[in-house]
């Protein structure tokens, strides 16, 4: 692996891979793998049934774009379906979840900024009023956050 601090092209050995409880992750931009200030930037892949539920940024503001597969996006109070091509814009601080109730897996760009910006990175509401019942009340089936045991 090349020296982050020089490096300005990233290649799928240079990205820095890691499981979540929710996603699969390919980071192609943050401090460790570029010398990035301003911007970070994750491939990630969301298995059918899974979800990131209601959480928010403090100091970050995002964007999610689709690249394959289809997410349930929630920014606030409203969601969208997400196919290839699209995007949602979350300004700092906004409540928002990404779910996939689908039979293939979404992958998607999710870029934050600012890289640098003071914890915490991620706030969870998803057990807290409204956001808890949130889905449910809508009639949407459930998504589950965790990796199956």
């Amino acid at each position: 692996m090349s020296n982050p601090a020089a490096r300005r092209f990233v290649t799928v050995t240079d990205s820095i891979t890691e499981q979540t409880a929710f996603t699969l992750n390919a980071w192609l931009s943050r401090p460790d793998v570029v010398p990035c200030q301003d911007l970070l930037l994750v491939r990630a892949t969301m298995e059918p049934g899974r979800c990131h539920p209601f959480h928010h940024h403090p100091t970050r503001e995002e964007i999610i774009y689709v690249i394959s597969g289809q997410a349930e996006q929630w920014c606030g109070n409203e969601y969208k379906v997400l196919k290839p091509g699209e995007m949602v814009l979350i300004p700092k601080g906004e409540v928002h979840g990404t779910y996939n109730p689908y039979r293939e897996p979404v992958v998607f760009l999710a870029i934050l900024a600012p890289a640098n910006a003071p914890g915490p990175d991620v706030v969870d509401v998803s057990t807290e009023a409204p956001w808890s019942g949130r889905r449910e009340s809508l009639g949407l089936g459930p998504c589950s956050p965790a990796l199956p045991t």
